[in-house]
C-alpha cells in the first residue's frame, strides 16, 4: 500500500504532468492562432497597382466594384509619362477572384490616346431585365487642357460612360452623354455646348458610382460629380458638388441641383434609410477641415440638412462613402479617407449604424510618422458581412494597395 505522502506525491506528479499537457496545448493553440494571424496579415496589404510598372509612370484615383459572383473590379488613371494630373491618362483595370489576394495583369479599358481620361466611376446595374446577370456601367471623364486652363475656359471637360456584360472582359464603345449631365459653354468646340450656367471644369465622384436597392428610386444609377462654374473665384468658391442618374439603364440622364457649398467637389453618394441619399463632400476651400454631407429625399434631386460633420476630419482630400447593411431600419454605412486635418495621413475605415448621424467605430488603416502625402485617395467595397476591402494610394502616390479590414 501506498503511503499518503505517496498518494500527495503520485497527485502532485499527475497534476505537473497534466498542466504540462494543458500547457502545451495551449502554447500550441497560441502559436497556431499567431500563425494564422502573421499568414492574415501577411495577405492583408497586397499592392495592386505600381508605379513604373505595365506601362503607366503612375497610378491614381482608385475605384472599386464587387461582381454577384464575388469577382473584384479595380479601376484606376493609369499615367503614361509621369504623375500630373493632365497628359496622356488611360483608364485602367485589374480583376480578383479570390477576395483581393492576386491580381490580373493591367487592363487598358479606355484610350483617349495623348489626352486625358480618368475619374472612373463604375457601378452594377442589377435591375435590367436584359441583363439580368449584371452590366457593369464605368462613368468616366475626358479632358484636353490642365484643370486650371478648363477653369479659365481653355479647354473642355466631357462624360462618357462603357458598358460589360461578361464581368470587364470586353467592353462597349464609348458613349458621351456630355450634353445630358453637363453644361458647358464651349460653342467652338461643339455648337451644342452652349449652355448659359458656363460650367467649366468637371469630374465624376471619384470613387464607384451607386445604385438604389430599395424604395420609390429601386434601380436608379446615381452618379455623384461636380463641376466649377464661370470664372476661377479664389480659394475655389467656384466649384459646387451636384450628381447626375439615370431611371432607364442608361438611355437617359437627368442633373440634381447643386450642393450650397462653395468649393463643394469630390464627392460620393450612398443609399440611407427611407429611400434616401446621402452625399459626402470635401470641402475645396480648407477654411473648415471637415466632411460635408447633403441629404435628398427625391432620389438626389434637390438637397437638405447640409452641414459640415466635424465628427470626420478632413485634410482637403477625398473620401469613399458605402452602403454595407441594416440595423433597426437603418442603413449602416462605411467611410474611409485620411482622418488628419493637416496632412494626408491616418487612413481610418468608420461604421455608422444609424445613417452616417454617428460614427462609433474607427479602425486604422495605414499611417506612417513621416512627411509627404502617406496615404491619399481611397475607395471600398462590400467584401462579406463583417469585413471592407479598401483600395487606397499609399506612400506619396508610388502605389495603390488593396487591404481588408475586419470591423
Amino acid at each position: 500500500m501506498k503511503s499518503t505522502l505517496q498518494y500527495r506525491n503520485s497527485a502532485f506528479t499527475g497534476c505537473i504532468a497534466r498542466s504540462g499537457r494543458y500547457y502545451m496545448i495551449a502554447l500550441g493553440a497560441v502559436l497556431l492562432t499567431l500563425f494564422a494571424s502573421l499568414q492574415t496579415h501577411a495577405q492583408k496589404d497586397v499592392p495592386v497597382f505600381v508605379s513604373g510598372r505595365e506601362g503607366h509612370k503612375s497610378y491614381r484615383i482608385p475605384a472599386i466594384i464587387r461582381l454577384p459572383t464575388g469577382k473584384l473590379l479595380a479601376f484606376a488613371e493609369g499615367r503614361v509619362h509621369n504623375a500630373g494630373d493632365f497628359g496622356d491618362i488611360n483608364i485602367v483595370l485589374k480583376t480578383s477572384d479570390d477576395q483581393g489576394r492576386s491580381w490580373s495583369p493591367v487592363n487598358v479599358v479606355v484610350d483617349a490616346e495623348t489626352l486625358q481620361a480618368g475619374n472612373p466611376a463604375p457601378v452594377v446595374d442589377l435591375t435590367d431585365p436584359e441583363y439580368p446577370a449584371g452590366r457593369i456601367f464605368l462613368f468616366y471623364n475626358t479632358g484636353n487642357n490642365h484643370e486650371g486652363e478648363v477653369r479659365k475656359g481653355k479647354g473642355l471637360r466631357e462624360v462618357w460612360y462603357k458598358t460589360s456584360t461578361d464581368g470587364g472582359v470586353t467592353w462597349s464603345s464609348a458613349v458621351n452623354i456630355t450634353m445630358q449631365t453637363h453644361r458647358p459653354h464651349q460653342p467652338s468646340a461643339n455648337p451644342a455646348y452652349n449652355f448659359s450656367e458656363d460650367w467649366r471644369s468637371y469630374a465624376n465622384t471619384p470613387g464607384h458610382a451607386m445604385q438604389f436597392v430599395r424604395g420609390k428610386y429601386r434601380g436608379r444609377i446615381y452618379v455623384a460629380a461636380n463641376h466649377s462654374a464661370g470664372n476661377p473665384q479664389p480659394h475655389f468658391k467656384d466649384y459646387r458638388a451636384h450628381g447626375f442618374y439615370t431611371d432607364d439603364h442608361g438611355k437617359t440622364f437627368h442633373i440634381s441641383e447643386n450642393v450650397d457649398l462653395e468649393g463643394g467637389n469630390e464627392n460620393m453618394a450612398a443609399e440611407i434609410s427611407k429611400g434616401r441619399l446621402m452625399l459626402n463632400l470635401r470641402n475645396q476651400q480648407g477654411n473648415v477641415r471637415a466632411r460635408y454631407t447633403a441629404i435628398s429625399s427625391n432620389g438626389g434631386v434637390t438637397w437638405y440638412n447640409e452641414q459640415f460633420d466635424r465628427s470626420l476630419p478632413d485634410p482637403v482630400c477625398q473620401g469613399s462613402l458605402l452602403t454595407i447593411g441594416k440595423s433597426w431600419g437603418r442603413n449602416i454605412l462605411a467611410f474611409c479617407n485620411n482622418a488628419d486635418t493637416v496632412r494626408r495621413n491616418h487612413l481610418t475605415l468608420r461604421i455608422s449604424k444609424n445613417d452616417g448621424k454617428k460614427w462609433k467605430k474607427h479602425i486604422p488603416v495605414y499611417a506612417l510618422d513621416q512627411k509627404g502625402d502617406v496615404t491619399a485617395y481611397s475607395d471600398i467595397v462590400k467584401l462579406g458581412r463583417r469585413k471592407i476591402g479598401v483600395l487606397y494610394e499609399r506612400n506619396n502616390y508610388s502605389e495603390i494597395i488593396f487591404t481588408a479590414v475586419q470591423w
